[in-house]
């Protein structure tokens, strides 16, 4: 089925095909393969009530979090993925669970290729997120993820923290082969703060991010 102009916009702010800051225009819109004056305009109008984009005049600019909505989407963050990972510890599958392992393993490849680690990491949440069997807490999710695609930059992308990273999605897939509710919850919280941190000290200027 052919997308919308809306959907493929939102899809390319979640992508980092518009980063934030960038100014979507009608005109720059239509220059898109297959665009056409209409479907932007549409677009726009119903692009401008959502708060990934500001209006500036007759354009949109993709927004940017400030300290306070960043410190806001991590509390919100932390505790949903918490939960998404205690229930997969009851709920996945075995099939599941050998994917989660084998994306741990395979991830592994990209620790020098941040954008690359940065997609497969979406994955590897996603995949617990779907083997929580909860479709609530998946549409929750989900928006927190979309509103994550307002951040510049990944956290792995920070010097280091590519290899935390993975050591600490192995520790929580054990906890969730273990089938230990608790220890995948504080696993996966403990991750999602210290990612947090880590964003917080690239900001201050205290980490560099890989080029």
């Amino acid at each position: 089925m052919q997308k919308d102009a809306y959907t493929l916009i939102l899809e390319a702010i979640e992508a980092g095909t518009y980063k934030p800051g960038d100014r979507l225009g009608e005109s720059e819109l239509a220059e898109r393969p297959g665009g056409s004056r209409t479907p932007p305009r549409g677009a726009l109008q119903r692009l401008g009530t959502q708060p990934r984009l500001t209006r500036d005049g007759r354009s949109l600019i993709v927004a940017s979090l400030d300290h306070n909505q960043l410190a806001e989407l991590y509390v919100v963050r932390t505790e949903l993925e918490g939960l998404a990972a205690r229930l997969a510890a009851r709920h996945a599958t075995d099939e599941e669970i050998r994917v989660l392992r084998g994306m741990v393993r395979d991830d592994r490849q990209l620790m020098d290729k941040p954008r690359e680690l940065a997609r497969a990491n979406k994955r590897f949440h996603r995949q617990i997120h779907l083997a929580s069997h909860n479709r609530f807490l998946v549409q929750q999710l989900d928006l927190v993820h979309r509103s994550m695609a307002l951040m510049a930059t990944t956290s792995l992308a920070a010097e280091g923290r590519s290899e935390v990273a993975l050591t600490e999605h192995d520790q929580i897939v054990g906890a969730i082969e273990a089938r230990d509710g608790e220890g995948a919850y504080q696993a996966l919280k403990a991750h999602i703060s210290r990612a947090f941190e880590t964003r917080l000290r690239v900001d201050a200027g205290e980490l560099r991010l890989k080029t």
